[in-house]
């Protein structure tokens, strides 16, 4: 990886962003994208790299909500549409990885004031918002 991510927030996000004259860069859009399609991969970077958050829509596996039990970890669950907003927390982009695969696709570094509103979904302790909503529908009757 080409930069410690030890204790880092992960932002399950392809930003829109704009590299100004000066050579910065800045965030126009940064929308969390499904969180379900890094579970694969996901709970063996969660303990490798002590990763503190995960930031995304829409939850993830068992598997990755007990890596996050492992090491602490939390998984925010970011409102999707609402990525103009989210941009505005992003208060400055400290650098990317990987630009050659794309915008979206690179990893970007940024600092946050005022990130959010986003909510805990997966604590620290496994549990799942998800889960629980799951468990309490009601279902219909054959």
């Amino acid at each position: 990886m080409p930069k410690d991510l030890y204790g880092s927030a992960l932002f399950h996000c392809g930003p829109i962003m704009v590299q100004r004259e000066d050579g910065s860069w800045g965030v126009i859009a940064a929308g969390p994208t499904t969180s379900a399609r890094m579970n694969k991969l996901e709970p063996e970077f969660i303990r490798k790299f002590k990763v503190r958050a995960i930031i995304g829509k829409g939850g993830m596996s068992k598997e990755t909500a007990q890596a996050m039990k492992e090491v602490g970890c939390v998984y925010l669950a970011a409102t999707g549409g609402a990525a103009i907003s989210l941009a505005e927390g992003l208060s400055r982009c400290t650098g990317g990885e990987w630009l050659d695969l794309g915008m979206p696709e690179a990893m970007w570094r940024f600092e946050t004031d005022k990130f959010g509103p986003l909510i805990v979904a997966i604590d620290a302790e496994g549990n799942s918002l998800y889960e629980k909503v799951s468990s309490n529908l009601v279902r219909p009757q054959n």
